[in-house]
């Protein structure tokens, strides 16, 4: 077992509200046959805001996959160590006590890895692994809990950290028009996040078994087309029904692990659209409630990929957490059609432990703020 501790968040400074996204569509396709189609769909996705990594002005350009990239690892290695740093602090480690660093993203592309540069930059190891995934989509968060929990059953003592980086507005392509790609446009935000797994100690979900699921016959439902201009994300209308698949899927897991649905004190999912929440509650049998978290994550920064799962969790801890031995779920949804699922039960760390991680988190902001 291993312990998942409290994300660090950040989102860009830029904002783009519900309105400006409707506005933005009524006049950049005020000729398309299903635009209102596109504004009713736009307006039911239930994001009011989301953040951008450039002005909207630069957003809307597209001056090539290549300018593209290279906003893409500017940004990163700007924004990343912060949200790093936060991580450590919450969970009480320093970058020489990690033993691998999962990198998550799929809205952009780096070779060496970004590990490569925050390893040289940032004070870990050099025996420090690495382990990057580019092409599990927003399922990408789920399945680096997952890979975690691995390393740390197989290397006792161990500390992995997770880093996702999502910028997906460097996804927008102006000539893409069919009604999944303008509805895109209207729910894919921007964010950074980070997380520390203890196998030792630590505040957070403690988490007892991961699983896989992948619905067969489903790969081209959710895809890129890599382009001379880029990634072009496809989208296939069939997806918002997915969970009728996947939910069976989730409830196995749970049965496997001895539990059942009704015993899962709390969840942290996936939010791609609200119909994916809401069909949920339905296939599951649980209350609303039960994903307010992973709701208000998609109300106030929209499905920002394989962060999202990150966002939840960091709204569960900022609600002071559900509770000694609570027991929860944790699961990202992506491309293949894929689930990547956790199980386990919240844990709380010593007082002394928690009064040091405040004052490491203190100590790890100060030291980021310019002088």
């Amino acid at each position: 077992m291993a312990t998942l501790c409290r994300p660090a968040i950040a989102v860009p400074e830029h904002v783009i509200t519900l309105q400006q996204t409707l506005e933005l569509a009524r006049h950049t396709h005020a000729d398309h046959p299903q635009r209102d189609l596109v504004l009713r769909l736009i307006q039911n996705t239930g994001v009011r805001t989301r953040h951008l990594v450039q002005p909207l002005e630069e957003t809307l350009r597209h001056p090539g996959f290549e300018e593209r990239n290279q906003v893409y690892e500017r940004e990163a290695k700007a924004r990343v160590p912060a949200v790093v740093r936060e991580a450590l602090a919450h969970a009480e480690r320093e970058p020489a006590d990690i033993d691998l660093i999962v990198y998550v993203s799929c809205t952009g592309f780096m070779m060496p890895s970004l590990t490569a540069w925050l390893i040289n930059t940032m004070g870990f190891r050099p025996e420090t692994r690495q382990l990057p995934i580019a092409q599990l989509g927003c399922a990408a968060g789920g399945a680096a809990i997952g890979r975690a929990h691995d390393f740390c059953r197989a290397y006792p003592g161990s500390n992995v950290l997770i880093v996702s980086c999502e910028f997906c507005s460097l996804c927008y392509q102006p000539t893409d028009l069919g009604v999944g790609s303008l509805l895109s446009n209207g729910l894919f935000g921007d964010a950074l996040s980070a997380a520390v797994v203890r196998e030792e100690g630590g505040t957070g979900m403690r988490i007892e078994r991961n699983g896989s699921h992948l619905v067969p016959d489903t790969e081209a439902w959710i895809s890129y087309a890599v382009r001379a201009t880029g990634f072009h994300f496809l989208l296939d209308k069939r997806v918002p029904g997915t969970m009728s698949m996947l939910a069976p899927a989730l409830r196995e897991l749970i049965a496997q692990h001895g539990w059942t649905v009704p015993d899962v004190d709390f969840y942290i999912v996936h939010a791609g659209g609200p119909r994916i929440l809401d069909d949920l509650c339905h296939f599951l049998d649980v209350p609303p409630e039960m994903f307010r978290f992973s709701r208000a994550t998609l109300t106030e920064r929209g499905n920002v990929a394989s962060s999202v799962v990150f966002d939840a969790l960091a709204r569960l801890f900022a609600a002071d957490g559900p509770g000694e031995s609570a027991r929860g779920l944790i699961a990202g949804f992506g491309p293949g059609i894929t689930a990547e699922t956790s199980l386990g039960r919240w844990t709380v760390g010593s007082e002394a432990s928690r009064a040091a991680g405040a004052a490491a988190q203190r100590s790890a902001l100060a030291a980021s703020v310019p002088s």
